[in-house]
């Protein structure tokens, strides 16, 4: 098939939560025949020259240039609007010319969307099937958002989920077949009851990348637990500054050698402070977040708000190190609690749980093994993309099917 492909952020390098789904999902169709070319955005040139490496997997792409100022004078112009502001920040007149001469000039057997806030570039197109990835169901995020956030910002984003809510029903209703990353944001999007055809398909992980490293034989440090992800991102700086402010003491008082690494790119001045905390390093960007995790005795993923799947926890059970999570986090996973990880939620919960598993080999051992296991059985990419084939070939066949019947009806 001859496929279009729309996704928010540009997919290369997916290095990323927004990249590594949409990436995956590229890299998959082009290597089993289909034509795929992709249209997307980038917010530099820095980026659009980073990006040219996804030539090798894909027919064909088109960049949007946009900037940020631009982009946030979108947003706002949209406030008085029923149109949610984050489309506004993901729309690119660039882009929308390139997508209208591409559908001018060829024939798309598909129209493939990563992500509600690209969908208004292709909302309107009629004669061709069309699948929308919701991902995460971004209005959820933004409406949890509201309960951390001090007023009037707590306002803003509560207009902001409500509109991205009216939104993400409208534009179901636009799709034959609409798609989420796991059960639970499923669950949402089919109790939003708007009729259209729904299914899901997970998150992988590279499990061949994130491997325990066969160097050190699984060595790790027994008093250091690390924290990964981008720190720029308001889900991560929330949990970290709640963890070091209620679960860090308990922890020190417990086990006063312990250590804790927080692993991310762009750290806030709020984030960098945390490491003048006894024994808590902030390392910001580092080239190989690999290193840091698998020399960690655990890695905790304690976040309040949690959408989708958190792919730094199939990073790190794939990497053979057990994860303390939250219960928010852990239902994006495939995996049973006790069994292939551990979850928690109190303070005084979540100090426990590290200290069973600092403290005693064996449980280290049990989880890292049993925490890998699921990650090859349950989270492999491969795996993924069958449930994506057979979403994609269901979609074509109903389209077909559909199309052939009102053909055949008498006027």
């Amino acid at each position: 098939m001859n496929i279009l492909y729309l996704c928010h952020r540009f997919p290369y390098p997916p290095k990323r939560g927004g990249k590594i789904r949409p990436f995956n999902m590229i890299r998959h169709l082009q290597a089993t025949g289909h034509q795929v070319t992709v249209c997307s955005l980038a917010r530099s040139h820095a980026e659009a020259m980073e990006g040219q490496g996804i030539a090798s997997h894909c027919a064909a792409f088109h960049i949007g240039m946009v900037n940020e100022p631009t982009q946030y004078a979108r947003m706002i112009a949209r406030l008085p609007l029923i149109t949610p502001s984050s489309m506004g920040y993901f729309y690119s007149g660039e882009l929308a010319k390139k997508v209208r001469r591409l559908l001018r000039r060829q024939r798309f057997d598909l129209i493939f969307v990563h992500c509600s806030s690209v969908a208004q570039y292709i909302e309107d197109v009629q004669g061709i099937p069309k699948i929308l990835d919701f991902g995460d169901m971004d209005s959820q995020k933004w409406l949890e958002y509201a309960h951390y956030k001090p007023f009037p910002l707590s306002l803003g984003y509560t207009l902001e989920g409500s509109k991205m809510l009216w939104a993400e029903k409208r534009l179901a209703r636009k799709f034959d077949l609409c798609t989420a990353t796991t059960r639970a944001e499923w669950e949402t999007l089919e109790g939003y009851g708007t009729g259209a055809a729904t299914d899901w398909f997970p998150n992988g992980v590279d499990a061949d990348f994130f491997c325990p490293d066969p160097k050190t034989g699984g060595a790790y440090d027994s008093d250091t637990i690390s924290f990964i992800g981008r720190m720029d991102y308001y889900p991560n700086q929330e949990c970290m500054r709640r963890f070091c402010q209620e679960v860090w003491p308990l922890l020190r008082r417990a086990r006063g050698t312990m250590k804790l690494l927080i692993v991310g790119a762009d750290p806030s001045a709020q984030i960098q402070a945390l490491g003048a905390m006894p024994g808590i390093t902030v390392t910001g960007s580092v080239p190989d977040v690999r290193p840091y995790i698998r020399g960690s005795a655990a890695m905790v993923a304690p976040l309040a708000i949690a959408r989708g799947t958190q792919n730094k926890i199939l990073e790190a059970m794939a990497m053979g190190v057990p994860v303390v999570t939250s219960a928010a986090a852990a239902g994006g996973v495939d995996a049973e609690a006790e069994k292939h990880f551990l979850v928690a939620d109190s303070a005084e919960q979540t100090a426990a749980a590290i200290l069973r598993i600092v403290g005693d080999r064996n449980e280290h051992d049990r989880l890292a093994k049993a925490g890998r296991e699921r990650m090859l059985t349950h989270h492999a990419w491969p795996r993924s993309m069958q449930r994506l084939d057979g979403i994609i070939e269901r979609c074509v066949r109903n389209f077909a099917q559909a199309h052939t019947s009102k053909v055949r009806t008498p006027a």
